[in-house]
């Protein structure tokens, strides 16, 4: 089913056109694709939408039905480096903390890239999401 979200939510995405290029404002604006490797609560894949307000990075990791909340976030110009975190829920309900600290590689182009690593109370591994 989750597989069927995303696609869903990618086919929109790929429709709309025009908001590719609104997108270059600010350089975590836009839809991602990519992976945490090792995540055996949410799994590898990953799709993320992330916004700015002018003030505030926000975004969500799978939305639809296991989506998960960025809580908050920072971009540090000094070498471009990313963190963020994210509140997920096990199939149980249970709540996982997500941290993720990553830096944004090739910044001059549209299909630009964050690799980095991520942790949670139930286990850690690599990062990499690029934009689309």
């Amino acid at each position: 089913m989750r597989t069927f979200a995303v696609a869903l939510v990618l086919s929109a995405v790929a429709l709309a056109g025009v908001p590719a290029v609104a997108q270059e404002g600010h350089p975590l604006k836009g839809s991602w694709i990519g992976t945490w490797a090792g995540n055996t609560v949410h799994g590898n894949d990953m799709f993320m939408v992330l916004d700015w307000n002018g003030k505030a990075i926000t975004g969500t990791i799978n939305p639809g039905q296991d989506n998960i909340a960025i809580k908050s976030a920072t971009l540090n110009p000094d070498g471009w480096v990313l963190h963020f975190e994210a509140e997920g829920k096990d199939k149980a309900g249970a709540v996982i903390n997500y941290v993720v600290d990553g830096k944004i590689e090739n910044l001059a182009m549209h299909n630009r890239s964050v690799t980095g690593t991520w942790k949670s109370q139930r286990g850690s591994g690599a990062f990499k999401i690029t934009r689309q």
